[in-house]
């Protein structure tokens, strides 16, 4: 995968990119229109127009037609499973990230489990991988026989960092899952220096880059989610993983598809796991678009900044070279448990996502934290979700950070 120099940190954000037309033309409120609302807020009501935490639907609007159209091309083919779709799209996407493999399966989960076992993760294997993270980025590890052991994070830019990873290995250490959490891409290269493979989780970062280069580059491997709230959403559940290396590439095809690669001969236990035609076709109509929904957030963020949101809470630090295409853009706040429901109460989307880290969670509770975890405990505690999509107006943005001023007051 692609290779960075080891001296990265994560303390400089990475630079924003220009606005793109898409954005520019959604703004169709004035910004006298803004100020009104913002005075509404400030009186505790409900803003004008309520700003969703997502919004998957606009963007999608004028792609009706070519996303019906292909679905019935794919229908009327009558190819459903693992059909010229998903070969290519797993070549498209395979081509967008910088790689030279793509293998589609049923969901990210199921890329996760299939990377690492492709990896050589197994019994009595130590996989090294944060708290502070979705659900899933763990719960796919004991599947392969392995042993989840917990790192800190960056309570800063919520990703795991070289010193964190390298508090937690064991002598049993086989691979590192660094999650590229809410779009933010982890230091990777900087954790392969300690020597140790390493799966990149971009299941949240599609359209993020780190020096240039796109999350899903480094690593051995990288999985990603197609899950419909992602950068790059579905119309239901698909994954794909990621790899230069033909090895790992050819063992996650054979594991995908029950251990066998001609129906006839099943060389190990594998998984009914493919991402099907449909779901590819759809896929491939979107992944043009992708780059312009990504310019879009960063647009969104800003819009934030802009508005003064900087003055309120602390916002998410890029790691250093990085340029986050945010999937979700998370504040910290030492009162963020309050400040969601007063939000929600004028109608302000947020939500905290990992408020019980997975090590707390009671089905982790038998696998050990690999050392102390005081950034997961304060990101924890302190994070909250506010709205972020492609398409979020500057008028959105200074409603946001109008209710959030009038809820700390």
């Amino acid at each position: 995968m692609h290779a960075l120099s080891r001296n990265m940190s994560t303390k400089t954000p990475g630079s924003p990119r220009s606005e793109t037309t898409l954005v520019a033309n959604v703004t169709s409120v004035s910004v006298m229109d803004a100020e009104m609302s913002i005075a509404a807020t400030a009186k505790g009501s409900v803003p004008a127009v309520p700003v969703p935490l997502f919004d998957t639907a606009t963007p999608l609007e004028p792609l009706r037609g070519r996303l019906n159209a292909r679905a019935v091309a794919v229908l009327d083919a009558g190819r459903y499973i693992l059909g010229p779709e998903v070969a290519a799209f797993e070549e498209e996407f395979a081509a967008y990230a910088g790689v030279s493999h793509g293998i589609g399966v049923a969901n990210g989960t199921d890329a996760i489990t299939i990377a690492l076992r492709a990896m050589g993760v197994g019994d009595g294997d130590d996989v090294v991988v944060p708290s502070f993270t979705f659900y899933a980025s763990v719960e796919a590890i004991p599947p392969t026989g392995a042993r989840p052991v917990f790192c800190d994070v960056d309570p800063d830019t919520f990703c795991v960092t070289a010193e964190t990873v390298h508090a937690a290995l064991t002598p049993k250490t086989k691979a590192v899952v660094a999650v590229d959490l809410f779009g933010n891409v982890a230091p990777v290269p900087d954790i392969e220096a300690l020597g140790v493979p390493v799966l990149e989780d971009a299941a949240q970062a599609a359209g993020s880059s780190l020096a240039g280069a796109r999350a899903g580059s480094f690593g051995t491997a990288a999985t990603f989610s197609f899950f419909p709230s992602k950068n790059l959403g579905g119309f239901g559940d698909g994954g794909m993983v990621v790899t230069d290396d033909a090895g790992v590439a050819e063992r996650a095809r054979r594991l995908r598809f029950h251990g066998s690669t001609d129906k006839v001969t099943y060389t190990e236990v594998g998984y009914n796991s493919r991402l099907d035609e449909v779901q590819a076709g759809l896929l491939r109509v979107l992944l043009p678009e992708l780059d312009g929904w990504c310019a879009g957030r960063r647009t969104a963020v800003r819009h934030y900044e802009g508005a003064g949101l900087s003055e309120l809470v602390r916002l998410p630090r890029p790691v250093e070279g990085a340029d986050p295409a945010w999937h979700l853009y998370v504040i910290r706040h030492p009162n963020a448990e309050p400040l969601g429901p007063a939000l929600e109460r004028v109608g302000i989307g947020s939500r905290a996502y990992y408020r019980t880290p997975v090590h707390r969670q009671p089905a982790m509770r038998r696998y050990p934290a690999g050392a102390p975890l005081p950034g997961t405990d304060e990101a924890a505690a302190t994070h909250l979700a506010i709205p972020m999509s492609p398409v979020l107006s500057r008028t959105q943005a200074i409603e946001v950070v109008s209710a959030i001023r009038s809820a700390r007051a």
